[in-house]
């Protein structure tokens, strides 16, 4: 089901293999799973994490099953340019020896290595609670390993699904990721249900973060017409915006500036700037470098996913866990407005299973490059 999607994305790419193609290649080729052209798959462990590879003539995206299913790298392989963020942390496993403390907002920072991650049943910084179970930020599933298993497996096309059945909710999510021959776009389709004899409120979310090759002064976000929220209450210290509802891309910022949330500015700003964003008729975004040509589109199902958080780091983020060293733009597709589970609930943007009750959405991250 792809009805609430926009089109698909068309960059200038080299088009798939023909019959042609196809016949000469069973001609070589033995039979094995066994391949390294076109579309395949690898299963390898990475710095102790069970992690599969997936890729074409174009992309390569790689998914640490065992820690939260996180997306680690996203490559464009003819420039090889990366775009997601990767901070000084790293990508590292559950360590062995425990940590000096438990932190109250839980361990999501500890080991947040960049990346694509995503949040359910909560979505924000702090610790909540909910039908007796505590979460810590950004909820369970980002934490947690996830089983998996090989769909599909050809050259002309490769599918795995990721599987993880939440700890302290009775959720079990399964997230599909899919690749075509010669295109660069990653298609994922997911399904949520709730296993327990009773509704669930929740929230859901992606927390994509772009950083350097990518990311750099002068890219620019483009968006559907859509409202800027600015709450004081969420600002960081080093934020340029003021308490505001405004329309994007340029809203007020301190002293009497205006700030063009769509231009990523260099990382002397030292800033660190939250917004929350509403009210766009379809979801999808496009972050483009000029000087590279190269641009990102993630598109998505606003009806499950009916807001986007604005998370920009312009190495403005001071003291744990980022003591200024950080660049960074997150667009996160979000089921509420706010964080907090407890807020989404009593403003009424949190999501609802019933007993036995599923939920189905679909996304698509793609690249183009320019001519």
């Amino acid at each position: 089901m792809r009805a609430n999607l926009p089109p698909r994305l068309s960059p200038s790419v080299e088009p798939p293999s023909n019959g042609m193609e196809l016949q000469q290649r069973q001609r070589y080729v033995p039979y094995t799973h066994e391949r390294n052209y076109a579309c395949r798959i690898t299963e390898c462990t990475f710095r102790g994490l069970r992690s599969v590879i997936l890729e074409n003539q174009i992309i390569r995206i790689s998914v640490a099953a065992d820690k939260g299913a996180d997306i680690y790298e996203f490559l464009h392989k003819p420039t090889d340019t990366e775009f997601l963020l990767r901070t000084p942390l790293g990508l590292r496993s559950q360590p062995p020896v425990l940590p000096t403390i438990n932190l109250r907002e839980g361990s999501f920072s500890d080991f947040y290595e960049g990346g694509w991650q995503e949040l359910l049943p909560a979505a924000g910084d702090f610790a909540c609670e909910f039908k007796g179970a505590q979460f810590g930020q950004h909820g369970e599933v980002a934490l947690l390993p996830w089983s998996y298993r090989i769909a599909e497996d050809t050259p002309e096309r490769i599918a795995v699904t990721f599987s993880v059945d939440t700890t302290r909710t009775p959720f079990h999510l399964d997230r599909t990721m899919v690749l075509e021959d010669g295109k660069p776009a990653l298609q994922i389709r997911e399904k949520l249900r709730n296993n327990g004899d009773e509704p669930m409120e929740f929230m859901w979310a992606h927390h994509p973060a772009f950083g350097w090759p990518f990311l750099e002064e002068g890219c620019q976000i483009d968006l559907p017409r859509c409202e800027v929220v600015v709450l004081a209450s969420e600002a960081p210290p080093t934020s340029r915006l003021v308490e505001q509802e405004g329309e994007w891309p340029r809203v007020k910022g301190k002293n009497g500036t205006v700030v063009d949330l769509s231009r990523m500015p260099g990382p002397e700003a030292k800033a660190h700037d939250l917004a929350f964003l509403r009210g766009f008729k379809e979801g999808r975004y496009s972050i483009t470098n000029h000087r590279s040509g190269l641009s990102f589109h993630l598109s998505w199902q606003n009806k499950v996913f009916p807001y986007l958080w604005y998370w920009q780091v312009t190495r403005g983020a001071f003291g744990y866990p980022w003591y200024g060293t950080t660049y960074n733009l997150a667009l996160e597709p979000h089921s509420s407005l706010f964080p907090m589970l407890q807020r989404a609930i009593e403003q009424g943007h949190a999501l609802k299973l019933g007993p036995d009750a599923e939920l189905s959405t679909e996304l698509e991250a793609a690249i183009s490059l320019a001519a």
